[in-house]
């Protein structure tokens, strides 16, 4: 198998470089680069839960995601009207990842709203911002257990990368160019030390083979390896 374009080999991530506590307003914040994706992760705490979670004393985790408009090659609209359909697919898919760090919801009517903006994007912007959205999310929680004097209720790190079929070979970490032309894309999401949360994978052309995932799951895995480590190092863990 040869190198990318890029150089890197198949199972090799872009450079990954996470900073803590660029917001010094929010109660945890980090700026997330894979690669040429840029995306800052701000997570907020306020008071109040949605209205189907009042009365219960349980506080509540939530996440937005947006791209600046010019975050690609061409300018796109603000959604203004509120969040298109991939928009709140992604939405989703970051909100019910960061949920899986917790151990529980025990921390008062409060909400945590972790906030994913594009900075820029060359693919991978979903699973950029898991992983950064778990470093601040992480920060919010320490904030909240000691204001609130209740017990930390996260849990464990939360990390994503992308994987795919491009020409004939399974790659981590995709970027634009190659997730345009994959035959096979997936986004994978891991708690550590080694569960899944989710997996998300799709073809493009012709359907891949039982072993082929698993390759491809192999590959993620190792990835996800680096990204709790880098993770850790930044908390100081």
């Amino acid at each position: 198998m040869g190198p990318r374009p890029d150089g890197r080999t198949v199972d090799a991530m872009r450079p990954v470089t996470l900073e803590r506590g660029v917001n010094p307003y929010a109660e945890g914040s980090c700026l997330v680069r894979f690669g040429g994706t840029v995306v800052l992760c701000t997570a907020s705490v306020e008071d109040g839960v949605p209205g189907w979670r009042r009365g219960s004393g349980l506080g509540w985790v939530t996440a937005e995601y947006a791209m600046l408009p010019r975050a690609t090659t061409e300018r796109s609209q603000r959604e203004r009207r509120g969040p298109g359909g991939r928009t709140a697919e992604i939405q989703r898919l970051i909100g019910r990842s960061l949920r899986s760090a917790l151990r529980g919801f025990d921390f008062g009517q409060r909400t945590i709203t972790v906030d994913c903006d594009v900075l820029q994007a060359d693919g991978g912007t979903r699973t950029a911002a898991i992983t950064g959205g778990a470093v601040a999310l992480a920060d919010a929680c320490a904030w909240v257990a000691e204001r609130a004097g209740v017990t930390n209720p996260f849990a464990g790190l939360v990390a994503a990368v992308s994987v795919g079929v491009v020409g004939g070979q399974a790659c981590l970490d995709l970027d634009y160019a190659e997730d345009r032309s994959a035959d096979v894309d997936a986004n994978v999401v891991m708690r550590e030390p080694d569960k899944f949360v989710e997996v998300q994978g799709s073809s493009e052309g012709s359907p891949f083979a039982r072993a082929e995932l698993e390759h491809m799951l192999d590959l993620a895995q190792g990835g996800i390896r680096q990204l709790f480590a880098d993770q850790r190092r930044v908390l100081g863990q």
